[in-house]
């Protein structure tokens, strides 16, 4: 049995700050989905301490419960038909912040029974009945790619071999049975690593991918049998069309497409005469973040982005997707709704309303009898009253460019000035973004009397390729000097007291924390590096980001290949700039950023004369996932503030 209540009842006010303890723990329940028939719900959850997969009637309110093996975790999960639930696991992976995805699928019923490892390396095994066909244990990986609407045995999958790891795969495409996991081909990918469009008759109909060389490349094909055609072909920096989804008749295709003077576009591609037709959605700011589905799933009715704020534009205005959208925000005013899932005739949906200060709940909708009920809290410990609001910010860079950001102020004072702050710099660089919602490491910071400035410089992503591409090279240069900016901004506009700022980041952005107080010894009193980078020349030679040829070719292509010019702007070069404190943060099984980086920059400062504070975490990766061990990561970094730019710093000098 389920051991949760499935309606949730308001409970009493949590009178008592939230503990670093509550901030660091995984959402108990995520992923909701509902069966095709509206009659089970699925979800990820966590019962008694363990992740698990929870179904639940929702006729009866009981539930089940299927364990992942050997103490893995449920990663996604799929209604494969009425009954029959498909999904994967992750395992504990040295290097990575995260559990991995094992590449296997298995599958179970609504109630529990018919538990099958479908495909998978520890799929297979001896059958007396050998003309009884199993599925045979396979040194690969699978995703779904598509469920297959109308078909109950089967699902759509790609899969691909364990042994192409260096350069990729071309991906099998495969039709699986969903009881017994036997598999026939359906095509191969015409690129590596692809993803792909699948049209509403359960083919897939685009490939997109990058080569070798970091060239993104779109391939269409006309039906299962029939031939790869290269459509797009865009070297790196340049823009390629991307499909992203049929129209319910599968005459037009939805692409992300170029417009003049927009960041951002959403065109329709003719398949007879394969032609894009005007742009149906557009923007100036940002990218889209996901497209809308009627709640049948079979037409696009709009786009969301966020600009600022999350927004909802309307293709089809009078669609029952954005109707249900906007009635619901108009319930739940502050909170951000989506869609889900829904049920195949669209009769019923599973609703997400979140928002910066709430971590989220769920709710079911049910067109027939009006009403909205709520499900599941995704974290209930937390109480949002208590949390920091998240406002959108800009302003002009040195050289013009508009550059977006998120501050965040203790709760209580919104409008209080001269605060002690800190710039939170996102990773990756290429391709991420700050996003408003909340943030279990914004919290910690703000619930904590620190304003949280977070800077989407150029080189992020969701600003459109033009906004990406310009920071591309500029380690230590532009990107560095947009938070630079950003710094300096909030300090002219009061918020931030000059003397009293400390930069943090992780990975990329542990990078930007140390070149912060090196580049600019003045302007932050501390920094805060975890799982950075700061020796670019030994990150190329030594990272898993460069294991594959495109993502060597990607790596050179955006951050350069020059060792002295690399050197010129690695941290543990200039050392003896930093003024500031320092505290590193390093996972001992960090395969993205190896240890040795943290291990380099510590004795880089330790020869500058610089003694940084150390936290070493042998078991985590490249940022920390267990639950201790993040509460315990949150308590020294805030121990760390507070002796540096917080209370306890009352006194002490000024960076010079």
């Amino acid at each position: 049995m389920l051991g949760v209540s499935l309606v949730l009842a308001a409970g009493p006010a949590c009178t008592e700050a939230v503990s670093f303890a509550d901030l660091a723990r995984h959402a108990e329940y995520s992923d909701l989905r509902i069966s095709p028939d509206g009659k089970h719900v699925a979800a990820k959850a966590v019962v008694d301490g363990k992740p698990v997969l929870a179904i639940v009637d929702l006729v009866t309110h009981k539930g089940v419960v299927v364990k992942p093996r050997d103490g893995n975790e449920v990663y996604q999960l799929w209604w494969a038909n009425n009954q029959r639930i498909i999904y994967n696991e992750t395992t504990d992976l040295a290097g990575w912040d995260a559990p991995f995805a094992t590449g296997e699928l298995f599958g179970v019923n609504a109630d529990g029974t018919g538990a099958k490892l479908l495909f998978g390396y520890r799929a297979g095994g001896s059958s007396i009945a050998t003309h009884i066909q199993k599925p045979q244990s396979e040194l690969a990986s699978a995703e779904m790619i598509d469920t297959l609407p109308g078909d109950d045995r089967h699902v759509l999958v790609g899969v691909w071999s364990w042994y192409s790891y260096k350069d990729g795969a071309f991906t099998q495409l495969n039709v699986m049975n969903v009881m017994d996991g036997t598999m026939r081909p359906a095509g191969t990918a015409p690129v590596r690593d692809a993803s792909f469009v699948v049209d509403h008759h359960g083919v897939a109909r685009f490939a997109i991918g990058d080569d070798a060389h970091a060239h993104r490349q779109v391939y269409y094909r006309t039906g299962e049998s029939q031939p790869w055609k290269l459509l797009f072909d865009a070297p790196l920096g340049s823009f390629a069309p991307t499909p992203l989804v049929f129209s319910g008749d599968d005459r037009l295709v939805f692409m992300h497409c170029d417009a003049a003077g927009k960041v951002d576009a959403l065109c329709p591609w003719k398949v007879d005469g394969e032609a894009m037709q005007p742009a149906v959605w557009s923007s100036d700011t940002v990218e889209l973040d996901h497209l809308i589905r009627s709640l049948d799933h079979k037409d696009l009715v709009g786009v969301a982005s966020m600009p600022g704020l999350p927004m909802v534009q309307a293709i089809a205005p009078h669609a029952d997707s954005i109707a249900l959208i906007g009635s619901m925000s108009k319930a739940l005013p502050g909170e951000s709704v989506s869609i889900e899932s829904t049920t195949q005739d669209g009769s019923k949906a599973i609703l997400l309303a979140s928002s910066d200060m709430d971590p989220g709940t769920y709710y079911l909708w049910d067109r027939k009898s009006g009403q909205t009920t709520p499900l599941l809290k995704s974290r209930s410990w937390i109480d949002p009253n208590r949390m920091a609001e998240m406002q959108p910010v800009s302003f002009k860079a040195r050289d013009g460019l508009t550059v977006h950001g998120y501050l965040s102020t203790p709760p209580g004072q919104e409008q209080a000035h001269h605060l002690p702050m800190v710039v939170f710099v996102h990773g990756g660089p290429f391709g991420i973004r700050d996003w408003w919602g909340f943030d279990p490491y914004v919290q910690m910071l703000a619930t904590h009397g620190y304003a949280v400035l977070q800077v989407n410089y150029r080189g992020s992503g969701g600003y459109g390729g033009a906004f990406q591409v310009a920071g591309y090279r500029q380690w230590g240069g532009a990107m560095q000097d947009d938070v630079t900016d950003a710094t300096k901004w909030a300090v002219a506009q009061g918020i931030a007291d000059a003397g009293r700022i400390c930069i943090f980041g992780g990975s990329y952005g542990g990078y930007a924390a140390l070149e912060g107080v090196a580049k600019e010894p003045g302007l932050y009193r501390c920094a805060i590096g975890y799982v950075g980078v700061y020796d670019l020349a030994k990150l190329e030679r030594w990272s898993d980001a460069t294991d594959s040829s495109a993502g060597e070719s990607f790596f050179r292509g955006v951050l350069g290949s020059d060792p002295a010019k690399l050197a010129a702007i690695s941290p543990d070069t200039q050392a003896a700039k930093i003024k500031a404190q320092v505290m590193l943060v390093v996972g001992g099984q960090d395969t993205r950023v190896p240890p040795d980086q943290g291990r380099a920059m510590r004795a880089a400062l330790q020869k500058a004369g610089n003694e940084p504070e150390w936290f070493y975490e042998p078991g985590e990766g490249h940022g920390f996932y267990g639950e201790d061990h993040r509460a315990s990561l949150f308590q020294k970094v805030v121990g760390f503030l507070d002796r540096n730019i917080g209370s306890a710093s009352a006194g002490a000098s000024k960076p010079h």
